[in-house]
Formats: C-alpha cells, structure tokens, sequence
C-alpha cells in the first residue's frame, strides 16, 4: 500500500510539472464529441434580434411666451419690429412692453439669444464721446447693452429705455439671465 501511495504522489507531481495534466504518459487528449447527422426540424431556425437603447424624448417645442415674440422663459424679450421689450419670469411676462429705440442703419442691435453679461450703474461710453450710459446691463460681446436713452433717436446698437425702464432692468436682470432680440 505504501508503494502505490508513493508511485501515486510521483505521478500526480510530474502531471503537476507539466502544467496540470493528469492524464497518463503519451496518452492523446479526449476528442471532443461531434454528431455526424443532426435531426431533421420543422421549425425555423432561431433568429436573434437586438432591440436599440431606447433614445431620450426630443425636447419639447418652444412655445411663445403670451403677448410677445420671444421664447425664453426668464429674461427680457425686445421686439425690433415693434421696437418694445418685456421682462419674463417663469415663462409669464411681468413688465412691459415698454418702448425702446434700438440701433440705427450701420449700428443695428443683432437678433439673437443672448445671456447678461454684466452691470454697470453709472456707464459711458468711450466709443462714442463719453455719452452716458446709466444703468447698463450688457448682453452681447460687442458691448450691446439695455440702458436709459433717447425714446427718440436710435442707438449705436445699444437698447434705449426710459428712466423708470432702465432701473427696473437694473434691478431685475441678473448675469446669466436669459435676453432674446427678434427681428
């Protein structure tokens, strides 16, 4: 018994060796098991089908923000055609219209959805002699702002409020806010 035990450790340390076969010395591997005539059917073959990820809902469509033309639902809204604008909150319109002048034939104000840059209480322009620009809330890279100007006489670009306008702007926009202009 104790020489079976023996030749039975020797031949499993060599299988070991070997990398783990355990089959014996010479001896092929099994064959793997193939069927010479598969079985006639009467179904059809199996077809596999692969159902796409479901694709996220298109956005909703704008919806015009009643009593303008704009969009946006928190921000300001100017109408160059009817040369007025209206404050909106919460997709509702809150103040306005209120008449504006916009940009003159060369300096015209540029339709677009815009967001507020920044403020300036006490403004003036540089570009065009020092004219004061008081309560200037910008909105567009080429320095287009809302501000208090003349209701009669169009602007470099820039959009003209009234006094009372101007403030409530100033007031109310914050940076980021939304500013669309339509032609």
């Amino acid at each position: 018994m104790r020489v079976l035990l023996v030749v039975a450790t020797a031949l499993l340390a060599a299988a070991c060796a070997q990398g783990g076969q355990t089959a014996a010395a010479g001896s092929a591997p099994p064959a793997p098991v193939t069927s010479s005539a598969a079985a006639p059917s009467s179904e059809p073959p199996a077809t596999t089908t692969t159902t796409p990820p479901p694709q996220p809902a298109p956005p909703p469509q704008p919806v015009t923000v009643a009593g303008t033309p704009c969009e946006i639902t928190n921000g300001a809204c100017i109408s160059l055609s009817s040369q007025q604008t209206w404050l909106i909150a919460n997709g509702a319109v809150t103040y306005g219209p209120v008449p504006i002048t916009s940009g003159r034939v060369g300096y015209e104000t540029p339709p677009g959805m815009f967001a507020v840059q920044y403020k300036v209480r006490d403004e003036v322009s540089r570009e065009f002699n020092n004219a004061p620009m008081p309560y200037s809330v910008y909105f567009e890279d080429g320095g287009i702002a809302f501000h208090e100007g003349s209701l009669e006489v169009p602007s470099h670009g820039c959009v003209h409020l009234s006094h009372e306008a101007a403030v409530t702007y100033f007031e109310t926009l914050s940076q980021g806010a939304q500013v669309q202009v339509v032609g």
